[in-house]
């Protein structure tokens, strides 16, 4: 059976314990758990929150003589008056909403004790996860420890994984048990929580079973350990062909903002000696995106030679056997017995037109990157009609008003992926950084506002532009409040990257990691200067 794993101010000697022993068990969770407890029993019916990327979709799979002897744990909230709020997810909006808690001005008795859970012990900032790839940032300035960044807050974190949730306040707030307990949350440690306050920010993981084989042999490019992975391959690959004049083939699957910037970062760092494709079904890339950024975009595509497939989708992918060797040209398939000669393996993407005039085609790629579509990573009801189950729309997002409160449970937030709110115009608002970090702030002045029983504020979103990154000294940024401007290039590229330090998580790490950026790039310049005055007295 799983531990609990602690991080932080999350230590033993702060957190006491007690277990419940014994109890009637409801049939639906007897089916989960060898034993239950007394206390765990309600006659609120529970759901099942999955944030397993495995095919035991958050399942855990308990030896029944273990489970016998090992009930429940409850975890003891260390003062038992002030409100307890826990936040389910350390991404933009989980780790944001709680420092923002942290950081409102509370009357006496009234600041709550808040508990982050995340599965990672890492908080990654997502934008700048192809900075990996091109080794323009460490790993500490962009996915810091929880421990680190809340070890100065009151803010207490656990790594683990959320299992059940069983929510009371549809009872109603002025009902004795809602005012005593908004419901329970179980991890999959099988630490029992129960909170005042919940908060729904688990976030969304890549779709990859929409096409045959993408799940095994695609991809995705969603989170640090996606990054290490693809980061850990490509250097396989470059190692691979050193010297044997072969061109490692990528396929980027998708041309949104995540398809063109990994094109973009990863064509660079391979230059001649590798060829990127990126596939996408429309017939441009970033249709959402500004023109401005959009046209930046293709001309860096372009004069890196990232080959666009436009008005493509993948049918299938598929691993390249012994059959495949007399299909396809003979200098790959000396590339093929290469990558057997290392445990090294090839891939073969149909591609079918979306448009008429188009032709299927095979692509043959080395590494395949799977940029196209998430689900987001909320509570799968069972199925019932009762009035505590939390309204999802077809994606499994929750249901909010617009102060950012689910649907009929006056106790529970939720933001990010985990919410579908809709904007002014009846759209729902994208599942973005920026309307996650937006989201974040009010979430925390709502909580405020709902625990001293003031008015709550509707949630406004304020478009500030687009970014992307093109390259180590290349991007494109389109900021909102000066229609038609376009920064791009080295001009783009700080102003990008001061903005995102201006962003990144509490005023310490955002120093630490200002000093590192820019010793970075003094030294980068240095370099510049060194190589131009070799040149030029060469040239002499």
């Amino acid at each position: 059976m799983a531990l609990v794993a602690f991080s932080g101010s999350a230590s033993s000697s702060l957190l006491p314990f007690k277990r419940i022993s014994g109890g009637p068990k409801p049939k639906q969770w007897s089916q989960l758990f060898h034993s239950s407890s007394k206390r765990f029993t309600t006659s609120s019916k529970p759901f099942i929150v999955s944030a397993s990327t495995g095919s035991n979709q958050g399942f855990l799979e308990i030896p029944k003589a273990e489970t016998e002897t090992s009930p429940h744990t409850y975890y003891n909230w260390p003062d038992k008056k002030n409100p307890r709020v826990c936040i389910l997810g350390g991404g933009f909006g989980g780790l944001y909403t709680a420092l923002r808690l942290e950081s409102l001005v509370w009357p006496d008795g009234k600041k709550p004790q808040i508990l982050l859970v995340d599965q990672s012990e890492r908080f990654v900032f997502k934008p700048m996860l192809y900075e990996l790839l091109s080794r323009e940032v460490d790993t500490w300035e962009i996915a810091p420890h929880f421990s680190k960044l809340l070890a100065n807050t009151g803010v207490q974190f656990f790594k683990d994984r959320v299992k059940l949730l069983t929510p009371s306040d549809h009872l109603g707030m002025s009902s004795p048990m809602a005012s005593r307990c908004g419901g329970t949350v179980l991890l999959e440690s099988g630490l029992l929580i129960e909170y005042d306050w919940l908060v729904l920010a688990l976030g969304a993981e890549p779709k990859l079973d929409v096409v045959p084989g993408a799940a095994e042999f695609a991809l995705p490019f969603s989170t640090l350990e996606d990054a290490c992975r693809v980061d850990k391959k490509l250097s396989a690959l470059e190692r691979r062909n050193f010297g044997k004049g072969f061109l490692i083939r990528v396929a980027v699957v998708g041309c949104g903002y995540s398809g063109v910037e990994l094109a973009a970062t990863l064509s660079e760092r391979l230059e001649d000696r590798g060829i990127v494709q990126a596939i996408n079904v429309e017939t441009t890339i970033c249709p959402a995106a500004p023109t401005g950024s959009r046209e930046a975009a293709l001309k860096v595509l372009s004069a890196r030679k990232v080959q666009l497939l436009l008005g493509y989708f993948v049918s299938c992918i598929r691993r390249v056997g012994e059959d495949d060797t007399s299909v396809i040209p003979v200098a790959s398939a000396s590339v093929l017995n290469i990558a057997r000669e290392h445990n090294s393996e090839k891939y073969i993407l149909e591609v079918q037109p979306a448009i008429k005039g188009l032709e299927s085609r095979s692509i043959e790629a080395d590494l395949v990157l799977w940029t196209v579509g998430s689900k987001p990573l909320l509570p799968q009801l069972e199925p019932s009609r009762n009035p505590q189950e939390l309204p999802l729309n077809a994606r499994g997002q929750a249901e909010t008003d617009e102060t950012l409160r689910v649907k009929g449970h006056p106790r529970i937030f939720a933001l990010g992926d985990s919410s579908a709110l809709r904007d002014s115009d009846g759209r729902l608002l994208p599942a973005t950084a920026q309307v996650a970090f937006q989201q974040a702030d009010f979430a925390g002045w709502n909580l405020w506002a709902a625990i001293n029983d003031r008015p709550l504020l509707p949630f406004r979103f304020q478009n500030l532009g687009e970014m992307m990154t093109l390259g180590r000294n290349d991007a494109a940024l389109s900021p909102s409040f000066v229609e038609g401007l376009t920064l791009e290039g080295p001009i783009g590229h700080t102003a990008r990257k001061i903005a995102y330090l201006i962003r990144l998580p509490t005023d310490e790490h955002r120093l630490k990691v200002g000093v590192s950026w820019l010793a970075k790039s003094a030294i980068d310049s240095v370099a510049v200067l060194q190589s131009t005055l070799t040149k030029v007295l060469q040239g002499s």
